[in-house]
Order: structure tokens, then C-alpha cells, then sequence
């Protein structure tokens, strides 16, 4: 007899979602949360370690294996927790590791958000 049961599956802080640019004016809620993601990705440090992870192999990364963007780890560290407080990357540690994902439906709703209205 299984001793197994359903965890509840958590939504990310910041949900990104929003209609194209060309479509309407976007409302001051959804200005606030894509504002944040931007912002987020405004540093090209920041930008170096989100593409890093969205671009390796299997869709996560090692902290160990992004690490090299020219800056002190510390500051990788730093750079990394607010790109998961934007709602863009989400970590799970493994032993004394840390891995990074995409949030799924970021690289969409950025996507989206960016392209004509169909």
C-alpha cells in the first residue's frame, strides 16, 4: 500500500502574463509585472545568467555551470535571486547545489507580449 500523496503545485510570485503591446493599453496591474520582469532582465548580468540557463542543455543549469559572467559569486548569487523574485527563474537545490529553470511560461508570455496581435 502506497503512503504517497498530491503536493499542491505552487504558482511563481509574479505571473507573466499579459496580451500584446498591440492589442490594448495595458492596465497598471499588468504594467507593474511586466515592468518587474524587465527590469529584472535590464542588467546585462542578469540577461547573461537567464540566457544561460534558458539556452543549456535539458532546459536547467548548475549554478556551477553559469557562474563565469564575469562577476564575483556573491554576486551571481544576488543576480539570480532577483530574476527568481521577477518570476523568471525558479531553483531547486540538490545537495550543495543549486539548478535553475525557466519559469515555463515566461520565453511565451515575453513572446507574446512583444509580437502583433493575431
Amino acid at each position: 500500500m502506497s503512503k504517497s500523496r498530491s503536493l499542491p503545485v505552487l504558482e511563481p510570485d509574479v505571473v507573466p502574463c499579459c496580451p500584446p503591446l498591440t492589442e490594448r493599453p495595458l492596465s497598471a496591474e499588468e504594467a507593474e509585472r511586466t515592468a518587474k520582469m524587465f527590469k529584472a532582465l535590464g542588467d546585462p548580468v542578469r540577461l547573461r545568467l537567464f540566457s544561460a540557463v534558458a539556452s543549456h542543455e535539458g532546459g536547467e543549469a548548475c549554478v556551477c555551470d553559469i557562474s563565469d559572467v564575469g562577476v564575483s559569486q556573491p554576486t551571481v548569487s544576488h543576480h539570480l535571486k532577483k530574476l527568481r523574485e521577477a518570476g523568471l527563474l525558479t531553483s531547486e537545490r540538490r545537495g550543495t547545489w543549486v539548478y535553475y529553470r525557466v519559469e515555463p511560461s515566461v520565453l511565451a508570455a515575453m513572446g507574446q507580449l512583444l509580437s502583433a496581435a493575431a
